[in-house]
């Protein structure tokens, strides 16, 4: 499992968070919008784009969207930036409960669906970060390599 950070919501975080911004209500339109960011950068830099890689942050955007919405209360604030480090998500919600990786098998033996984002997101990502927010919640911020 991944090392979980928690850090303190700094000004220039907290205004940027009261900003109005249009995010996903859905997985499926964050894996949109991740496509949409790295092809932009392919395109301007003139690289092409790793379909792993692609692949790996497009699955990292389906978890953490998923996550905010089925354990984190919904989705308050989503963003996507693709720099030198790779892909770098941040989704926020309104719980500020860290994510837990589940058992795969209940107390009783028998196995349980579910509970495998978490781990998926940690193994993918270079860099995870759970920051509360002042407002209440947390981002998750995860950096995935585009190399």
């Amino acid at each position: 499992m991944c090392e979980e950070h928690r850090a303190e919501a700094t000004p220039e975080l907290a205004v940027a968070h009261l900003r109005a911004r249009s995010w996903p209500c859905r997985p499926a339109e964050a894996r949109r919008a991740v496509e949409r960011a790295v092809s932009e950068r392919c395109r301007t830099t003139h690289t092409t784009c790793d379909a792993q890689a692609l692949s790996d942050a497009l699955l990292v955007a389906s978890e953490l969207t998923t996550n905010a919405i089925l354990h984190g209360g919904g989705i308050t604030d989503f963003h996507v930036d693709v720099g030198g480090r790779g892909v770098c998500l941040s989704v926020s919600d309104r719980s500020a409960e860290l994510p837990v990786a589940k058992e795969p098998v209940d107390p009783q033996g028998r196995w349980r669906p579910g509970g495998h984002g978490w781990p998926i997101v940690c193994r993918l990502a270079r860099d995870v970060r759970v920051t509360d927010l002042p407002s209440g919640g947390k981002r998750i911020t995860a950096v995935v390599p585009l190399s």
